[in-house]
Parts: C-alpha cells; sequence; structure tokens
C-alpha cells in the first residue's frame, strides 16, 4: 500500500468528483492525470484496467473505480473515503440545484454553459476510448468483435447490456480456446 493519508485520498477524490462532469466515462483521463502524473501512485495499465472492471460491474462508475484506486492505497478503508469523497460534492451539487431547478433551466446562461460542458464531455469521452483502444490487444478476432458489438448497436439496438452480456461471453469462449489447457 502507498502511503497517502485518508483526509489527503479523501480530497483528492473530492476533487476530481467536483470536476467529473459527463459521468465515469470521463473519469479516466482525470485519474490518470491525478494518480499517474501528478502523484505517481497507481501505474497507467492498473488504473485502465480498474476502469474496464469499474465498467463490467454494477454501480456507478466513477465510485467502482475509486473503490478500486483507494483500495489498492490504503485497502478497505481507503475505498470507502475515496468512494465518499468522489461522490460528496455531486450529491450536494444534485441537492442544491435540485431546489433551483425551475429558476436555472430557464437561464440563458446556464444553458450555454451545459452546452459547453457537453462539448467537454465528448472530448474526454474520447479520451477515453483512446486510452482503452491503446490497451486493448488488437488482433483479428478483436477486429471481428468490435464490428459485431458496435454492429449489434447500431443497426440492431442492442441494448448496452444485451451487448455487454454477448461479448463477455464471446471472450470467456476466446479465452478458452486460445489458453493451452495446461494453463488454465
Amino acid at each position: 500500500m502507498k502511503n497517502i493519508s485518508l483526509l489527503k485520498l479523501f480530497f483528492i477524490f473530492a476533487k476530481v468528483g467536483a470536476i467529473l462532469l459527463g459521468g465515469g466515462y470521463v473519469i479516466l483521463p482525470i485519474l490518470i492525470n491525478e494518480f499517474v502524473e501528478k502523484r505517481n501512485l497507481v501505474n497507467h495499465d492498473e488504473l485502465v484496467d480498474y476502469f474496464a472492471l469499474s465498467q463490467s460491474l454494477p454501480g456507478i462508475i466513477a465510485a467502482n473505480i475509486s473503490m478500486f484506486v483507494g483500495y489498492k492505497l490504503r485497502g478497505k478503508t481507503g475505498a470507502f473515503v475515496a468512494m465518499l469523497g468522489v461522490v460528496f460534492v455531486p450529491i450536494i451539487t444534485i441537492i442544491t440545484l435540485a431546489s433551483l431547478l425551475g429558476l436555472i433551466m430557464t437561464n440563458p446562461y446556464v444553458q450555454g454553459a451545459l452546452w459547453g460542458v457537453g462539448i467537454a464531455v465528448i472530448a474526454l469521452i474520447m479520451l477515453t476510448v483512446r486510452e482503452m483502444w491503446n490497451k486493448s490487444t488488437r488482433n483479428t478476432f478483436f477486429y471481428v468483435v468490435f464490428i459485431l458489438a458496435l454492429s449489434g448497436l447500431l443497426l440492431f439496438n442492442l441494448t448496452p447490456v444485451q451487448t455487454i452480456l454477448i461479448y463477455t461471453v464471446f471472450g470467456v469462449l476466446y479465452k478458452i480456446m486460445t489458453t493451452p489447457k495446461e494453463a488454465r
């Protein structure tokens, strides 16, 4: 475990939660900046793996990945503190905005800000896609599954849940077929 105080861990994740506009899909570039580049507390590949695992589990991606990082750095208590940190600012913000919703949604400045945030979120999602693409082992099977999954989503209107379930089975079958028996 790395030497970082629980309070520092909470505040880092509270900062991440405060700037995490667009949901869990934009957290990866932010966490890479905070934990890999600035503080060297987690390595890049671990963080990408945590992100992939966080997407495949039920719940909020940001909370899931914060628990993985917190656990790596400070054990079970670190997981809990990191999760509290990442949801703290959003919960306070949601409660505040919900009470003012009628007033703010008709404000042209708020509408402009939301438009700008939407553009920034698209850019952050593209960075996440790049990180996941670069981490993936690309071979013929990868491209076949990618095209099938994308086609299923775009052409056959598969839901994300259906897509994840179908291609999880493909991935398991692929590993069974390509892993030597003695390595299993």
